[in-house]
């Protein structure tokens, strides 16, 4: 194989990843989601803008809100899961830019100055972030259950504000008894690469 990442860690991260449909009950540490974003955070975006936003559900009360968002298929994992983040977009990512960007602080004004082209651009970039995150969660030795069955404006309305788009719902914890189902198939090379 041509590639430079060695077999085992290649497994970790994606041939023997799952997504995990029930969890130990081993909680997932403060140092474990810090190291995971440590990672991660280092995952490209354009202009640096990094616009993911992470919302960490921890507290009872506040994870029953989420239960009840979730779609029905998606309430008990979401229940019984170690830890359970809610991935969404920050639209207005560009005030950050100046530090960001030292270099360049007029891509603030230059690129992001109207709203619907920061807001696309955001949930573009968050969506790469996100990927990045549950490959780190894979790093860490845990599962992700990312999922995208829930109430998308009654998350925003709960947890977040005007200015975030949700984007997912991801469990976090180690695998439970029974926790994957048969893996999907996946499409060949020659259904999605094109050579112009």
């Amino acid at each position: 194989m041509s590639l430079v990442l060695d077999p085992a860690a290649q497994d970790l991260l994606f041939r023997e990843a799952r997504t995990a449909n029930t969890f130990s009950d081993e909680p997932v540490t403060e140092e474990q989601v810090q190291a995971i974003y440590d990672l991660v955070k280092y995952g490209p975006t354009a202009f640096n803008s990094t616009p993911l936003r992470i919302t960490l559900v921890r507290s009872a009360e506040a994870r029953e809100r989420l239960v009840n968002l979730m779609a029905e298929g998606n309430q008990a994992k979401t229940a019984a899961a170690p830890l359970v983040a809610i991935l969404s977009a920050d639209n207005e990512f560009h005030e950050e830019l100046p530090t960001l960007l030292p270099h360049f602080p007029q891509a603030k004004d230059i690129f992001f100055s109207e709203r619907p082209a920061r807001e696309q651009s955001a949930v573009m970039n968050a969506a790469m972030q996100a990927a990045y995150f549950i490959v780190g969660v894979r790093a860490a030795g845990l599962a992700a259950g990312p999922m995208g069955g829930l109430d998308y404006a009654g998350v925003q309305k709960e947890f977040l504000d005007d200015d975030h788009t949700p984007l997912m719902v991801v469990n976090i914890g180690k695998p439970g008894p029974d926790a994957w189902h048969p893996r999907g198939p996946r499409l060949d090379i020659d259904e999605v690469i094109t050579t112009v």
